[in-house]
C-alpha cells in the first residue's frame, strides 16, 4: 500500500515535471510566435508609415505645384494688367501729342497771317518812309531858296539863317510826323482790342508757367523714397483719396526724397502740406487714416488763420473788426504778392499810414484801418471773379466799414478818385511797403542801378526838367519845360524815352513814361 502511494507520488512528480516542461516549452514557444508576430507588425507599420509618408510628399509636391501654377497665374494677370495700364498711358500721351501738334499747327497759322499782317503795315511805313524822304527833299530846296533870300537881304549870315531855317524844318517835321503818328495809331485802336486779346494770349502761354510754378507749387520732403509707394497706394487709391479730400493734386516722380502739391488755393494746399507730412511721419496710410488727418489738419489750419488775423489786429492796435473780417485777415498769412507776404504787407501799410496821420493831425485809428484793409480782396481773389480792389470794396460794404475806408481800398490801385486823405496815404504806405529794397524778389544793387538809370535816361532828353523814378521803377514821370514843348512833341518826346528804355534797360513787366507839362501860376491873398 504505501509502496503504491510512493509510485502514483513519484508519477504524480513524474507528470508534473513533464507537465511543466511541456507548458514552458509551450510557453517558450508561444512567447517566440508573440514577439515574432510584434516584430512582423512593427515592420508592416514601419512600411506603412514610409508609404504614407510618401504619399503626403507627393501631394504636397503637387499642392506646391499648383499654388505656384496659381501664383504665376496672377504675377502673370497683373503684369499683363499693368501693360494694359502702360498701354493706355501711351495712348494718351500719343492723344494729348496730337492734341498739341493740332494746337501747334493752328499757332503756327496765327503767327503767320501775324507776319502777314506785320509785312502789310512794313509797306505801309515803307509808303511812309517815302513820303518822309520826298517832303525832306522839298524842304531841301525850300532851305536852299530860304538861303538864298536870307544872303540876298544881307542881315544873316549863309551859317546862321542855315541853322534857323533846320530848326524851322525839324519842327514842322516833328509835327508832321506827329500828325501821321496820331492817325496811325487812330487805325489801330479800332482793332486793338482783337489784337489785343490775341497778343495777351500768347504771351500767356509763353510765360505763365515761370509765375504759376512759383505761386501755385509746394514742396512736401519725404523721409525716404520708399514711402512714395505707400502714398500711392494700392492701384492709386491712397492718392486719389488725398486729392479727394484736400482738392490738391500731388506729383510724385522721380526727384528724390520730395513730392510737389500744386494748386491754387494755398489754403488748400496748406491743408495738404501739413497732412502728408503728418502721414509720412505716422507711416500709416489708408484712406481712412487720410480723410481723419486731413480733417484735423483743416481744423489746425483754420484755428491758425483765426488767430493770425486777430494777432494782427492787435498788432496794428484798431478794435471793432468784423469776426468774419478777422478770418479774411488771417487767409493773408498764406497768401503772397511777388514772394512778398501779403499780411505782413498791410500790417506795414498800416503803421505808416499811422505815423503820416500823425504827423498830419488826421484821425490815426482810421488811417490805420484803412491801411489793413486795403488788400482784403486777396483773401478771396483765387476763389471768385474780379479784381480783389473790387472784391475789397464788396467785402467792406457787406460789414458796415467806413466810407473813407471803402474809397481807400477802390483807390490804392488809383482805380478811382481819392475822395479822403486817408486814401492818398493808403497809396503811399502801399507804395512804400512794396517798393523798399528787400520787399519783394530783387536785388538791392540792382534795384537802385535801374533807377538811377531810367532817371538818367530821361534826363537826358531836350526839354526835360527833372525826370522821376516812381512806383519801385515801374512808372516814369517827365517834367518838361512848358514853354519849349507844345502837346504834340510831349507825346513824341514820351515814345522816344519808352523806346530808349525798351532797349537800354532790363526790367520786369513794363514800365508807364508820362510826359507832365503844365503852366502854374500862384497868387496870394493878403
Amino acid at each position: 500500500m504505501l509502496a503504491d502511494i510512493k509510485f502514483d507520488f513519484v508519477t504524480l512528480m513524474v507528470g508534473v515535471s513533464i507537465a511543466l516542461l511541456i507548458g514552458y516549452a509551450i510557453g517558450y514557444f508561444l512567447r517566440k510566435m508573440f514577439t515574432e508576430y510584434q516584430i512582423k507588425e512593427a515592420e508592416e507599420r514601419r512600411k506603412k508609415v514610409i508609404q504614407e509618408a510618401d504619399k503626403e510628399v507627393v501631394n504636397r509636391l503637387k499642392s506646391a505645384e499648383i499654388e505656384a501654377r496659381e501664383k504665376s497665374l496672377v504675377v502673370k494677370a497683373e503684369l499683363e494688367k499693368e501693360m494694359r495700364g502702360r498701354q493706355d498711358v501711351v495712348r494718351e500721351l500719343e492723344n494729348e501729342l496730337y492734341t498739341k501738334e493740332r494746337e501747334f499747327k493752328s499757332e503756327n497759322q496765327k503767327f503767320q497771317l501775324r507776319e502777314k499782317e506785320l509785312e502789310e503795315q512794313q509797306r505801309k511805313l515803307v509808303g511812309l518812309e517815302k513820303g518822309v524822304e520826298q517832303q525832306k527833299s522839298h524842304y531841301e530846296s525850300l532851305v536852299a531858296e530860304e538861303l538864298k533870300n536870307l544872303e540876298v537881304i544881307g542881315s544873316y549870315t549863309a551859317e546862321k539863317a542855315r541853322e534857323e531855317v533846320k530848326d524851322k524844318i525839324i519842327d514842322d517835321a516833328k509835327r508832321d510826323a506827329a500828325r501821321e503818328v496820331q492817325k496811325i495809331e487812330e487805325d489801330v485802336k479800332k482793332s486793338a482790342d482783337e489784337r489785343a486779346c490775341r497778343l495777351i494770349t500768347m504771351a500767356v502761354q509763353r510765360l505763365a508757367s515761370d509765375h504759376i510754378a512759383e505761386t501755385t507749387v509746394s514742396v512736401v520732403e519725404l523721409p525716404s523714397d520708399d514711402i512714395k509707394g505707400r502714398i500711392i497706394g494700392r492701384e492709386g487709391r491712397n492718392i486719389r483719396a488725398l486729392e479727394q479730400a484736400t482738392g490738391i493734386d500731388l506729383i510724385i516722380d522721380d526727384t528724390p526724397g520730395a513730392v510737389v502739391l500744386s494748386g491754387f488755393d494755398p489754403i488748400r494746399r496748406e491743408v495738404a502740406r501739413r497732412a502728408l507730412e503728418q502721414l509720412t511721419l505716422d507711416g500709416r496710410i489708408h484712406p481712412g487714416r487720410i480723410e481723419d488727418v486731413v480733417k484735423k489738419c483743416k481744423k489746425e489750419v483754420k484755428l491758425q488763420i483765426e488767430e493770425a488775423g486777430a494777432q494782427a489786429v492787435l498788432n496794428v492796435g484798431i478794435d471793432n473788426i468784423h469776426p468774419e473780417m478777422v478770418k479774411l485777415l488771417g487767409r493773408l498769412k498764406y497768401r503772397t504778392s511777388y514772394t512778398q507776404n501779403v499780411l505782413e504787407h498791410v500790417q506795414e501799410v498800416a503803421f505808416v499810414c499811422g505815423a503820416i496821420a500823425e504827423e498830419l493831425g488826421l484821425n490815426v485809428a482810421l488811417a490805420k484801418r484803412s491801411g489793413l484793409l486795403h488788400d482784403i480782396g486777396k483773401a478771396i481773389d483765387y476763389q471768385t471773379d474780379g479784381t480783389h480792389t473790387q472784391l475789397g470794396v464788396d467785402i467792406a460794404k457787406r460789414y458796415n466799414e467806413h466810407p473813407f475806408v471803402v474809397n481807400s481800398i477802390a483807390a490804392h490801385h488809383e482805380d478811382c478818385e481819392a475822395e479822403s486823405p486817408y486814401a492818398v496815404l493808403v497809396a503811399a504806405g502801399d507804395t512804400i511797403s512794396a517798393s523798399r529794397p528787400g520787399a519783394r524778389r530783387e536785388m538791392l544793387e540792382t534795384y537802385i542801378k535801374r533807377m538811377t538809370q531810367l532817371e538818367e535816361i530821361g534826363d537826358s532828353f531836350k526839354g526835360v526838367q527833372k525826370t522821376f523814378a516812381i512806383q519801385a521803377g515801374r512808372e516814369v514821370r517827365i517834367i518838361v519845360m512848358p514853354t519849349g514843348t507844345d502837346d504834340q512833341s510831349a507825346g513824341i518826346l514820351a515814345r522816344d524815352i519808352a523806346k530808349r528804355i525798351e532797349k537800354e534797360v532790363i526790367y520786369p513787366g513794363e514800365i508807364k513814361v508820362t510826359v507832365v507839362r503844365e503852366t502854374r501860376y500862384t497868387e496870394f491873398a493878403r
